[in-house]
Parts: C-alpha cells; structure tokens; sequence
C-alpha cells in the first residue's frame, strides 16, 4: 500500500468546511475521497493538515492517503483534477514516507487574514477579503501581538468550549501590515485551536479600534474564558497559506 502527499489549493467560500460530515456531502474532505473512491474502486480515508471551516480557503492545505493503486503520481494529479470541483484543485501529488501524516507530522502552519479596509471595496477580491470601514491603529495592535507571541495556554481564543485535549499552541510570529487600503495579519504557529486565528484577529481589531487596550492582552490570556477574548472575525478573510513538515 503506497501513502500520497497531496498539496491542494481551494475556495472553500461553498463548502461547509474541511471535515467530512454526515450531514452533509459538502465538505472538501468529502469531495476528495469521492473521487478517490471512484479513481481507486476502495474505501479511501484522506487526512489533512487541519480542518478549515466553512468558507476558509487554502494556498497550500497538505493532505495524505494510502492506496493499492496502480496509477502513478501524474495520472492521479490529472484524474483528480479532472473531476473535482473547479474550486478544488490539486497541485500536486508525490509518494510519502509510510508514516507520513499530514496533519500528526505538521511541525507550524501559517494563516493570513485580510481586510478590505479601503475607501471603495474591492468588487474582485471580496470573497476572500472581509470588508470593514473601521480605522485601525497598527502600533496598538503590534503592541497586542507581541504579547501573543510565545507557548501560551490558548483556551480564551478557543470556540469550542467542551475541548478536552491541551490548549496550549506556540506562537513564533504575528506580521501585520497595511498597503493601499489593506489589512494583513500573517499568523504562524505551531498549531491551531478552533476558531483560533479568526479570534485572535478580532481580538487584534478591537485593540486597533480602542475597545481594548492593548496591555490587556496578558490579563486575557490568563482569563482562559472565550468571553474575555474579542469577537470571531468572519471567515473568508482567512486563508490557510503554508504548512511546514
């Protein structure tokens, strides 16, 4: 049996996330082992990098499964883009080591939001851009960033309130920038907890609009309360840029 390393790229504006469910076929795992189940004619268990939600892209979402296959690495490329989605797309498709696990072996990830903060909104990026008009102070939310950076218990910028498992994740670096009307927050780490980057994003934003003082940031960390953390910003502003192995 031979382990694939996909690397995907998608849209994920119309899928109700990365995780296959069972109320629904929706799901870009599920769109993926579809046609993998087709391809190969057995029950394939595809496993990726992490689970976007819905309406999150990917630049560079990394997943792995394993096969009987005859076919090699290009015929599995052609036949997979072929009959996905077109908002699904496979970039590339390499034989992996036999223990290799997208998401178990995943050493950081880095995720970017953006927001359209220009005068006029952007008619063309706006599926992946979330539109806000506020003004935003980029030294506070610097300040607020540092203060992230680092191994830190994460559970107040956690949205899932019964999370058994450690809460604790890495922060190696938090880029903010602005240019021609738009806002960008590169986020690297170690891991992420649901809803993490969309939270710390909102956290970072009220920080930039005065709702919260950026020096408050360590006492919101201590909290461990969701309700001590800012709002979860919207998802398609994030993108899921690159994952490192």
């Amino acid at each position: 049996m031979t382990n694939f390393r996909l690397n995907i790229e998608y849209d994920g504006s119309r899928f109700s996330g990365w995780q296959k469910q069972g109320n629904t076929d929706n799901t870009i795992q599920g769109k993926l082992e579809n046609v993998l189940n087709k391809m190969t004619g057995e029950d394939i268990e595809i496993h990726g990098s992490g689970r976007t939600d819905a309406g999150v892209h990917a630049l560079g979402q990394v997943a792995n499964f394993k096969s009987n296959t005859n076919m090699n690495t290009d015929e599995i490329l052609d036949y997979l883009n072929e009959y996905l989605p077109l908002d699904i797309r496979v970039k590339s498709v390499e034989i992996a080591a036999p223990r290799f696990h997208a998401r178990l072996n995943a050493c950081s990830k880095h995720y970017r939001y953006t927001i359209d903060n220009g005068r006029v909104a952007n008619v063309f990026m706006r599926k992946y851009m979330t539109r806000s008009t506020d003004t935003y102070n980029l030294d506070a939310m610097k300040k607020a960033a540092d203060f992230l950076i680092g191994e830190h218990d994460f559970k107040s910028f956690c949205d899932n309130k019964r999370m058994k498992k450690s809460t604790v994740r890495t922060i190696e670096k938090i880029d903010i920038s602005y240019n021609d009307g738009i806002l960008t927050m590169d986020f690297y780490g170690n891991g992420f907890l649901y809803h993490m980057v969309r939270i710390l994003t909102g956290t970072l934003l009220n920080v930039g609009t005065g709702k919260i003082n950026p020096d408050d940031i360590p006492d919101i960390i201590d909290a461990k309360s969701r309700e001590a953390a800012g709002f979860t910003a919207p998802p398609q502003g994030l993108m899921l840029v690159e994952v490192t192995y």
